[in-house]
């Protein structure tokens, strides 16, 4: 089995951690791939087999790795959507950052983690995706987003305007700050944030919801994940932005924008006693009383 190994930031402030997931994986008969920067830096600090291959690239993983173990936070493993694609790879999230939400295995259970990988004793969390056209190119290599697509203001600039429609029908023009379209995994990040619901990662719907919005009466809306939304922004300036997740783009009143479900889901690796309203609960504190 080729187990590939993505991590955002080297040098690694964890250097023991990455070494022991992979004296399990060689252990385990892993064979490796581990993204170039982090071999560069691997080889550092502690010897690889010659059949250790590098990747950079979607194109790389595709058709040979059959796993990709994440390593880090929630952001490194949003950044494997690029990694991934539609190629139906799975990714296993080991939190060596900070919340570690969707990175949910913590650094004591490696070697359980390994372990599942090898004997292939874990669940696969489908999660749907997010995806971007444009009548312009944008995000072109991976127009994909696990959490959220936002239109957003630039630097200190006004308000923007952003004319919203949902499958050609007018839904309202949005005088605020910015508009997310998050999926259910995302609306526990940028959306919860500013006030959307949390949902069930298995739910069929999408969440637009704007950011710092002038008009009071304006909310967050849930509506079917089968629906196409689409902008048109405007401005007092010349250029706002647009990011998946956290990758970021500048347009300008010319681009318009459609999201859409995107045709492949992300699979993400879970052990069997984990569930989200654990995550939940454990993450976010969910229901606590603090008078207890």
């Amino acid at each position: 089995m080729i187990a590939a190994i993505y991590s955002r930031k080297p040098p690694l402030k964890d250097t023991d951690t990455v070494k022991e997931l992979i004296q399990l994986l060689l252990q385990n008969q892993f064979q490796l791939m581990i993204a170039g920067p982090l071999l560069e830096e691997l080889r550092k600090h502690m010897p690889l087999p010659e059949s250790t291959m590098a990747f950079s690239s979607y194109d790389d993983l595709k058709d040979k790795a059959e796993c990709l173990i994440s390593l880090g936070g929630d952001g490194t493993l949003l950044d494997t959507i690029t990694l991934v694609r539609d190629s139906g790879i799975p990714v296993l999230g080991i939190n060596i950052g900070r919340l570690g939400f969707l990175a949910g295995v913590g650094k004591e259970e490696i070697e359980e983690a390994v372990l599942s990988l090898a004997n292939n004793s874990f669940i696969l969390d489908k999660r749907s995706l997010l995806q971007l056209e444009c009548n312009k190119p944008l995000f072109e290599k991976a127009p994909f987003a696990l959490n959220e697509v936002t239109i957003h203001k630039k630097d200190v600039s006004s308000m923007i305007r952003i004319h919203t429609y949902i499958n050609g029908e007018f839904l309202t023009s949005y005088w605020a700050d910015g508009l997310i379209v998050s999926t259910p995994t995302g609306s526990t990040g940028y959306s919860l944030a500013v006030g959307g619901p949390v949902m069930m990662p298995s739910g069929s719907s999408f969440i637009i919801a704007p950011i710092a919005p002038h008009n009071l009466n304006i909310r967050p809306i849930v509506i079917a994940d089968d629906s196409v939304i689409s902008f048109e922004v405007e401005g007092r300036t010349d250029t706002f932005l647009c990011t998946l997740d956290a990758r970021t783009e500048t347009i300008d009143s010319s681009f318009q924008i459609a999201v859409r479900k995107a045709p492949f889901q992300l699979s993400l690796v879970r052990l069997h006693e984990r569930s989200f309203l654990s995550t939940l609960t454990k993450k976010l504190n969910w229901g606590l009383d603090s008078r207890n």
